[in-house]
């Protein structure tokens, strides 16, 4: 099963190194992986994809308590969330394409940032299954040339639930 794990650590070189070592070590897989600084300038929000049972997640969880870096972790999969995610796309429009990629960007949501040489750079910020439809479509009318995507990032609906302790 898919996990989103949200994990705030002290702001320190080396810390995201050792929850990286954790997982390397151990043989999980880390599926995608976004930190960044919060409001308190000590500390930064680390945003982990991976799958695995739930006793896996469990002990990983355990086991990343124990890293001194780790302030505090929640599997925001048990509870109600708003995940999202942002992918920039290098599309080449098939002949007669751009008609149809107007639609998908419509459909979706997405945005095109650039048309520079026949080459499109396209926006789109939505959940990761969004994400891979869009792909999926897109490929009908373009060749993709590039995709950078930020993996999932996620936060609690309503109060927080992961705050330092």
């Amino acid at each position: 099963m898919r996990h989103i794990i949200s994990i705030l650590l002290q702001n320190e070189a080396g810390a995201l190194a050792r929850v990286a070592n954790l997982f390397s070590t151990r043989g999980y897989n880390i599926e995608s992986l976004n930190v960044a600084p919060t409001n308190n300038e000590l500390v930064s929000r680390l945003t982990l994809v991976t799958t695995g049972s739930n006793a896996v997640i469990d002990q990983i969880s355990k086991q990343l308590v124990k890293l001194v870096d780790v302030v505090n972790i929640v599997d925001m999969t048990d509870g109600d969330h708003i995940e999202r995610e942002l992918a920039l796309f290098k599309l080449q429009l098939h002949e007669a394409g751009r008609d149809e990629l107007s639609g998908m960007v419509s459909d979706f949501g997405a945005r095109i940032l650039d048309d520079h040489q026949g080459h499109f750079t396209v926006e789109l910020i939505g959940g990761s299954h969004d994400i891979d439809r869009f792909m999926v479509s897109v490929a009908e009318c373009a060749d993709i040339l590039t995709v950078v995507r930020s993996g999932a990032m996620a936060v609690a609906r309503g109060a927080p639930i992961l705050t330092p302790t």
